[in-house]
């Protein structure tokens, strides 16, 4: 809370006049000035200001604090009035696959497994060109804009084209370039993966918003080789790896009997989790798989809606974070795992 007081000052009205020049004189000048609402400042503190402003040069936040105070100190060339709104950081969508807004609501009420294999792989198969990620993409970030969303981690095919669909946006993404071991609709193999992967990832390097990546499927859709490739790859040019980890019950079945252990230990043993690794679900991850996630310090991406939506299961977030795990939010696609880009972290956020 900001205390109130009353001062009275006695000035001649030449002195008042002289001042306010003076003080005007003086002012830094800035391109925005956001004030009077109620700002959630996310410092060290977790301070609320509810009187509060924000002052913006380029693309830089010079500084936030109590209204009256900046007020002082800075005139700006655009003044916005926040009186009676909150102001806050904008969300970061952990997890996702933007263009596939174009498939929203495809197939509902189906497990995970049989909404990829038999409706999602075959109709992108079919469908999925260069032009439908460029129109699925920019479908995608006016949603997510709409909702507070500025920062998205993506995984998806064509990943360049929305990477510039993104950057025109003017939204920030951590975008993964889809490694899959069938035929995509933009790589029909390894070897063509790589390749484009690999121009992607120089061709973004030290960009402001676009943080280009590679992004392995899963364990169930890549080979030991593919993880370990796309894996090396992404550490050549120090660039993230988005994966899907432990997202249901018959990935970790099926590693227990084809690994004889569960999908984090099996990433663990080929050498593919890190610091540098984005795991998305985590929802099969037992008291071992937690301490060697938190081990490698690996970040985990919790996707509320799209779990219950195709009754994959509940992550154990509150078990992930005591181990010492950072853990973030995501939507998930917006097709039929969960049908929206913004309404998870909404409501996950109250």
């Amino acid at each position: 809370m900001i205390g109130r007081c009353s001062v009275l000052v006695s000035l001649t009205f030449p002195l008042f006049f002289s001042s306010f020049f003076v003080s005007q004189t003086h002012k830094a000048k800035v391109d925005v000035l956001v004030a009077g609402g109620t700002f959630v400042t996310m410092d060290g503190s977790r301070t609320i200001l509810d009187d509060g402003a924000l002052v913006v040069q380029g693309d830089t936040i010079l500084a936030i604090g109590p209204r009256a105070e900046l007020e002082a100190r800075y005139a700006a060339s655009q003044t916005i009035d926040a009186k009676g709104k909150l102001v806050l950081p904008g969300f970061i969508n952990g997890h996702t696959h933007a263009p596939m807004t174009l498939f929203r609501g495809l197939h509902d009420d189906v497990t995970l497994a049989d909404w990829l294999y038999k409706y999602i792989f075959p109709a992108e198969a079919k469908n999925v060109n260069e032009e439908f990620v460029r129109w699925g993409t920019r479908l995608a970030v006016a949603e997510q804009i709409r909702g507070g969303v500025t920062t998205f981690a993506d995984m998806y095919y064509f990943e360049d084209a929305v990477a510039e669909e993104t950057k025109a946006a003017g939204m920030r993404g951590v975008l993964g370039e889809t490694f899959i071991d069938f035929p995509a609709p933009d790589n029909k193999s390894r070897a063509e993966a790589l390749s484009y992967t690999e121009k992607f990832l120089k061709k973004w390097q030290g960009d402001r918003l676009i943080h280009a990546a590679a992004a392995p499927h899963s364990i169930y859709t890549c080979s030991q080789k593919t993880l370990q490739d796309a894996s090396a790859l992404a550490r050549k040019y120090h660039a993230p790896i988005l994966i899907h980890t432990a997202e249901m019950k018959k990935e970790w079945e099926d590693s227990q009997k084809q690994n004889g252990m569960s999908p984090v230990q099996y990433l663990d043993k080929i050498g593919v989790l890190g610091p540098d690794v984005v795991s998305a679900h985590c929802i099969f991850v037992d008291e071992v798989d937690r301490k060697t996630l938190a081990q490698r310090q690996v970040g985990c991406v919790h996707n509320p809606s799209s779990n219950m939506m195709i009754a994959s299961g509940v992550s154990p977030v509150p078990e992930i974070r005591a181990a010492g795990v950072a853990v973030g939010l995501g939507t998930d696609g917006p097709a039929g795992s969960n049908n929206d880009l913004d309404r998870s972290l909404r409501r996950s956020q109250r």
